[in-house]
């Protein structure tokens, strides 16, 4: 995808240490989606931010984890380390309590994602969650004698599998990775499909998703683009791909794109979040 312009990506920054909205920057999803040729979307990008703290009127720090769904319909992302300089500026700011922190954060990340944020402040004396490995028979223990030799995205080398009409099927995979458009730097992640409908062939399925080893893309792009690969080439009446990237600067990134529904059913922290 094309690189976005003016980024804090890459650069030495200043962290604010008090309430700072403008940090925010947000990116239009255009930019990848025009790269894909694909603007049809539903979904939703869960982002969770374990680095999040503020004052009470003590004076008194208070620590929590914070939850964003963002509706893969806004028009635009919001870049990942903008995000971290702004939360980051709530740590010398007094707040009443983790209810005003999530109304502030609402407001702010839907007014520049351009649509409606749903925002969670899980203070972590109360905070619930779930460890568990991506759903589905995972790919390369299933097909250990796979090779790969294309390393930028090769939607060709998607395949229809010969010995089967139509199946459902739930398939995984630990070893993706993509780069960071800007800096170069790697993502790493794991990914969940569904597919019902046409049979693909999963060996085929492995060596397109190793395929983006050396892709620059954003999260979200990444995902759109396996989804507009996988509907583009298959007959699907189900088709559904989930990733969970490792965290960086704090912050894990878990887009979800799908053709029955606009939020994952559940999104576990993977085992590397």
């Amino acid at each position: 995808m094309p690189e976005p312009k003016g980024t804090k990506l890459g650069q030495a920054t200043t962290y604010a240490e008090h309430y700072s909205p403008e940090l925010l920057q947000p990116i239009p999803r255009a930019l990848g989606r025009d790269a894909i040729g694909d603007h049809d979307f539903q979904g939703a990008d869960i982002w969770r931010l374990y680095e999040f703290s503020w004052l009470d009127h003590r004076g008194l720090p208070h620590a929590a984890e914070v939850e964003l769904t963002v509706p893969a319909s806004t028009p635009s992302i919001i870049e990942s380390k903008s995000l971290k300089l702004y939360a980051m500026s709530f740590a010398m700011t007094k707040l009443a309590d983790a209810a005003e922190a999530e109304a502030i954060l609402t407001r702010d990340l839907s007014e520049a994602a351009g649509g409606a944020v749903q925002v969670k402040v899980n203070p972590l004396r109360t905070w619930e969650t779930r460890v568990a490995p991506m759903p589905g028979d995972n790919l390369e223990e299933m097909l250990p004698e796979t090779k790969a030799d294309a390393y930028e995205v090769a939607p060709d080398l998607l395949q229809r599998d010969s010995g089967a009409d139509e199946r459902e099927v739930f398939w995984s995979t630990n070893i993706f990775r993509s780069l960071c458009p800007v800096t170069g730097q790697p993502d790493f992640a794991s990914v969940s499909i569904h597919l019902a409908g046409e049979a693909v062939d999963p060996a085929s399925l492995l060596r397109y998703l190793a395929s983006y080893r050396q892709h620059r893309g954003f999260h979200e792009q990444c995902v759109e683009q396996i989804f507009h690969d996988l509907r583009s080439r298959f007959e699907l009446r189900i088709l559904e791909v989930q990733a969970a990237f490792t965290r960086r600067g704090g912050i894990d990134i878990n887009p979800f794109r799908s053709s029955v529904r606009e939020q994952p059913l559940n999104s576990p922290r993977e085992l590397r979040q």
